[in-house]
């Protein structure tokens, strides 16, 4: 038995997209859709953020005006979302897209209410759209809805297996930490989510798991504390 209740899943666009590194990979969405209905069948509520990566890094392109690319990239996290819950409903998940700001009838405008009543109903919410502002990423989204709507753990899937003291992508000898504290991973600024993100949680007392997405039931997995993954405790 999960000691979770509620729990705010952070999905990677790039690991959703698997092995093109764009757009979805539908065989990997299904096998996510897969593990959270059995999680939501164990009686475990679950929102989701997901970010936009797989389409749109408008931050590398240093001449394009920064409101624009974060507004261009908040579109890219709802087109995610609505994939991802489109996906879901092919399975029988019920599921319903969040947005900050209102998007005619494709998604809903985020309500905490809304958004409790509907987990409550073994319903997943998708929380799209960042903020809806710019200057903050979907580390600093995920961080403010699971605070809102009173998660008890970030899970973060991602298309790396944990945190590590250096990018292991550039050194061979970068160490990977089983469990490491949000005060230390504020203090070294390691790359578990952007700071301000990782500052909301170190003031708010919510933990992370970090671990990779392809692990066989990395999600399951991870509503159990098994992750091969790191343990972030406050």
């Amino acid at each position: 038995m999960s000691k979770y209740k509620r729990v705010m899943l952070k999905l990677s666009g790039e690991a959703l997209s698997g092995d093109k590194g764009y757009g979805f990979d539908e065989g990997t969405v299904l096998k996510v859709a897969d593990q959270v209905k059995k999680i939501i069948a164990n009686g475990i509520q679950v929102g989701i953020v997901i970010g936009g990566g797989n389409f749109w890094r408008g931050r590398s392109n240093k001449k394009m005006d920064r409101c624009k690319a974060d507004q261009i990239g908040m579109l890219a996290t709802v087109m995610n979302c609505l994939y991802v819950a489109e996906v879901f409903r092919t399975i029988g998940i019920k599921a319903t897209v969040q947005t900050p700001f209102p998007m005619g009838n494709m998604t809903e405008e985020f309500s905490k209410e809304s958004a409790l009543n509907r987990l409550g109903n073994s319903e997943v919410v998708f929380f799209a759209g960042g903020t809806g502002h710019p200057f903050f990423s979907t580390d600093t989204a995920v961080a403010l809805r699971a605070l809102e709507i009173e998660a008890d753990v970030i899970l973060l899937a991602k298309n790396i297996d944990g945190v590590y003291d250096l990018d292991p992508k550039e050194c061979n000898h970068a160490q990977k930490f089983d469990k490491i504290s949000l005060s230390e991973v504020v203090e070294k600024k390691l790359k578990v989510m952007d700071l301000t993100a990782a500052i909301m949680c170190l003031e708010h007392k919510m933990p992370m798991l970090v671990f990779y997405l392809g692990d066989e039931n990395s999600l399951l997995n991870a509503v159990d504390d098994k992750i091969s993954g790191t343990f972030v405790y406050v």
